[in-house]
């Protein structure tokens, strides 16, 4: 199963009043894990940078004015999605940008029921408590501490750690091989994460498990997994 975890930076909030989208980041994942391809594009906007804009991302109007407009990205970036799910942490606002410039340059508009959104998942999974990016890497302890500003390719990144633990986590597939009716077990090479979780025991915790193993002496059985 091939999936998106994508991510937009733009001018506003509102195509329809002129807003555009200047950076787009994308990573992609098979059965849940990431294969380390990634897509990434700053987009020239054609047009200022609000103040308000360059505070959340940092992207001014003369960084980008190098880079290429949506039109000359748009099939690039299609290829990159092709027809996988798109996983977007409040996937109204960044679908109604893209297919915003795909309209306006004719290019083939991206369903809604292509996107999965994260955010519905998140306020459905934990109703009442805070649904941000930020607050489900407090929750789940993934690690945003580069996360100074807004930017659409690291936030991708960390939306697809949320994601996989919003979803349970990486478990392994377990299948049925209906052509010679036995059962199989297909388990998936879990690599290591891209970030460490960071460490929920304190020094003191650590401390005290090391003396009570210790007294067990050299031949526990902890010495031999550990």
């Amino acid at each position: 199963m091939r999936e998106i975890v994508l991510d937009t930076e733009t001018t506003g909030f509102s195509p329809e009043e002129g807003d555009r989208i200047v950076e787009i980041g994308a990573v992609e994942l098979m059965n849940q894990l990431p294969t380390g391809r990634t897509y990434h594009q700053y987009i020239n906007p054609m047009r200022d940078m609000p103040k308000g804009a360059f505070e959340v991302h940092g992207l001014s109007e003369e960084f980008l004015r190098d880079f290429p407009v949506f039109e000359a990205i748009a099939d690039a970036f299609l290829d990159f999605v092709g027809d996988a799910k798109m996983v977007i942490h409040n996937a109204a606002f960044d679908m109604k940008f893209l297919n915003a410039e795909l309209g306006w340059c004719k290019r083939r508009i991206l369903p809604m029921d292509q996107a999965i959104d994260t955010l519905m998942i998140a306020r459905t999974k934990f109703p009442g408590s805070p649904a941000s990016l930020d607050a489900l890497c407090r929750r789940f302890g993934v690690d945003n501490s580069a996360r100074e500003k807004h930017g659409a390719l690291l936030d991708s990144e960390i939306l697809a750690e949320v994601y996989l633990e919003l979803t349970g986590g990486v478990q392994p597939d377990f299948g049925l091989s209906t052509a010679s009716g036995t059962s199989t077990q297909a388990a998936r090479t879990v690599g290591k994460r891209p970030r460490p979780l960071a460490a929920r025991i304190t020094e003191e915790e650590r401390a005290a498990h090391d003396a009570f193993v210790g007294k067990m002496g050299d031949a526990a059985l902890w010495y031999k997994l550990a």
